[in-house]
């Protein structure tokens, strides 16, 4: 797997995007190998090479973005381990990190409780920040739902 000028430059960018949103460059440069490479499911021996990254670091990575559902290993003939990206990835992420909310809420209810008698503007940052994230909360499902549905349109 060699990569031209034009795909390091795209394969280096998705390192920025995945750095952005609070993942490691390695990550996001794997991910971004992933989505153009051919074939497409390269071993952890062809991602390092491509992307001139320790094989360790390669496998360490890889084995987040599994245990995150971005990727997914690849049955290989041989003991070398292929990946390929993981339909439906993204999503499975946002659940994640949606699943999150539940712990926002439940911290600032606890604030609001603690400062019940305080004065208001205390009570109105702890309400503004709570009704934020209850907002994102009720409306995270309703959003992966939607895009499910325009999936199937496509």
């Amino acid at each position: 797997m060699e990569l031209s000028p034009e795909e390091n430059a795209f394969v280096d960018r998705m390192g920025l995007v995945m750095e952005r949103f609070g993942g490691a460059r390695t990550m996001g440069r794997i991910y971004g190998a992933l989505l153009i490479c051919d074939p497409p499911s390269p071993s952890l021996t062809e991602l390092a090479s491509a992307l001139q990254v320790s094989k360790a670091s390669i496998s360490t990575v890889t084995r987040q973005m599994v245990e995150a559902g971005l990727i997914e290993r690849v049955p290989a003939a041989n003991r070398q381990h292929r990946y390929r990206v993981m339909p439906g990835g993204w999503s499975q992420v946002l659940r994640i990190q949606f699943s999150g909310l539940r712990m926002v809420l439940d911290t600032l209810d606890q604030g609001l409780a603690m400062r019940a008698s305080a004065d208001r503007d205390q009570r109105q940052r702890l309400e503004e920040t709570r009704d934020f994230f209850a907002f994102v909360d009720a409306d995270a499902s309703h959003m992966l739902r939607r895009y499910a549905e325009y999936k199937k349109t496509k």
